[in-house]
């Protein structure tokens, strides 16, 4: 291979792949944030546990919702655009929360004691709902990309850096919200909580727009799998994608991901992998204070460092061993993933009250082993169902993690609530043993899906030839 040519993809690899490190952790500025201002939501305001519960949950479902619509538009549009207009979008929605109190001169948003009349319940509701659609703008566009740009045999190891973007966002908002919150403003602090990430966001929205490129072949390079000496396919390798028809695109979407049974495995198990994730996320704090007497400031450590440790340790090592032992094989660092994080929580559930440190060890080793599957899942999909259709393959996967929410948010706050916090480690570790069992059956499955493609596509080829 031409030297130059090697240096120019290099160049524009990591250019692609820093830029959308960069905007998906601003997608987060946009998102976790709301978690962070909840408990000035409800002192300030007024909103209860319940209400701000399912705010939580219906985000979470319709972001999964977006995530699968938006997994086709992605496979079909220019990504860069999508990402932008989505990280934009959710800026001004951000913006219109933190404004919220002040439009009460416009609306009844206030009663006479400055709390949260059904009227401001429903708007910040409403905004957070259209929040969770925009939000799902952003991953489906990241997982395209990074297979139009990255080679099959190395997408494991690189895509996993790149989702070390969602520990990084998180971690970073809380730190800037933390700070917002100690400071002295004409508005509220939790209103700063939503204006400065927004205008962050807003920035990193022209950062997108006029940074990234869509495709190698828009600046002159050959696509990925053309220079990738160790992948098992060299099918479907062009520098331009003349016979990408709507014809060919139904095709695959219809062969590669509906009718491809690899992919709705990878689904299901991204459900079940995702409870355990936002059990650990979403309830963590609550039942390390409820269930173990940990002092609130303890439990929330205990949490930031689940995130650190699993959402970027965990997926980086996640991501080398791939492609390091497996040869790109995802499913089966998943397993080995998912079974580490199972058992990492029956131990935490079967540690005597009291032994908190090995409590808190179990927990942190818990969310080590499942940001393992929780990274490589969609890196699974787009290798399954190829670059071609893998947005739309990730879209599917996502609104089955995200569908989650309905037990990890409404049954475990049922079941806490009226059978205590054992029968939500019970129901949380089943998953988890379901799971490992889905991935058993595609242990043996092929690291790509690129041979099953290659006939898919000479058939459409064939048949727009004969006309």
């Amino acid at each position: 291979m031409d030297q130059s040519i090697k240096k120019k993809y290099n160049y524009w690899q990591w250019k692609t792949l820093i830029v959308l490190m960069i905007g998906y952790a601003l997608f987060y500025f946009v998102r976790k944030n709301f978690s962070i201002v909840m408990p000035a939501l409800e002192s300030e305001l007024g909103l209860s546990k319940a209400k701000l519960g399912l705010f939580l949950t219906l985000n979470g479902v319709i972001y999964g919702v977006s995530r699968f619509v938006n997994g086709f538009f992605a496979d079909r549009m220019s990504r860069k655009k999508m990402m932008a207009a989505g990280l934009f979008l959710s800026a001004v929605v951000n913006i219109l929360i933190g404004l919220s109190p002040q439009m009460d001169g416009l609306f009844n948003l206030l009663d006479a004691e400055g709390k949260a009349t059904t009227g401001l319940v429903v708007l910040i509701g409403s905004l957070w709902l259209i929040n969770g659609y925009t939000q799902g703008m952003g991953y489906p566009p990241c997982g395209s990309l990074m297979a139009h740009w990255i080679k099959p045999s190395e997408l494991a190891t690189k895509q996993s850096i790149w989702n070390s973007s969602h520990s990084i966002g998180a971690g970073l908002v809380s730190v800037l919200c933390g700070t917002l919150i100690l400071q002295k403003f004409s508005y509220s602090a939790w209103q700063w909580c939503f204006f400065i990430p927004a205008i962050l966001a807003i920035a990193g929205s022209v950062m997108l727009l006029l940074t990234l490129k869509d495709t190698p072949a828009s600046v002159g390079l050959p696509d990925p799998e053309s220079m990738d000496e160790n992948a098992p396919s060299k099918a479907d390798v062009q520098v331009e994608d003349p016979s990408f028809t709507e014809k060919v695109y139904r095709r695959l979407v219809s062969k590669m991901v509906f009718r491809n049974p690899v992919i709705w495995i990878l689904a299901i198990t991204n459900f079940c992998v995702y409870v355990i994730r936002f059990t650990i996320l979403d309830w963590g704090s609550t039942f390390l204070t409820q269930d173990r007497g940990l002092t609130i400031q303890a439990a929330s450590t205990v949490v930031a460092a689940s995130e650190l440790a699993g959402g970027i340790v965990g997926t980086l090592i996640a991501g080398w061993a791939t492609d390091r032992f497996f040869k790109s094989r995802s499913q089966r660092t998943c397993l080995i993933g998912l079974l580490g994080a199972t058992l990492c929580f029956l131990l935490f559930w079967l540690t005597p009250k009291g032994m908190n440190g090995l409590a808190v060890t179990c927990i942190i080793m818990a969310s080590f082993f499942v940001y393992m599957p929780q990274a490589l899942i969609g890196i699974a999909c787009s290798n399954q169902a190829t670059k071609r259709v893998a947005a739309s393959a990730n879209g599917l996967a996502g609104i089955f993690g995200y569908a989650s929410t309905t037990v990890s948010g409404l049954m475990f706050g049922y079941l806490a609530e009226h059978f205590g916090w054992n029968s939500v480690f019970e129901v949380a570790i089943v998953f988890g043993v379901i799971g490992v069992i889905l991935f058993a059956f595609i242990w043996n499955a092929p690291s790509d899906g690129y041979s099953k493609a290659e006939p898919i596509i000479e058939e459409v080829r064939g048949e727009i030839a004969a006309k």
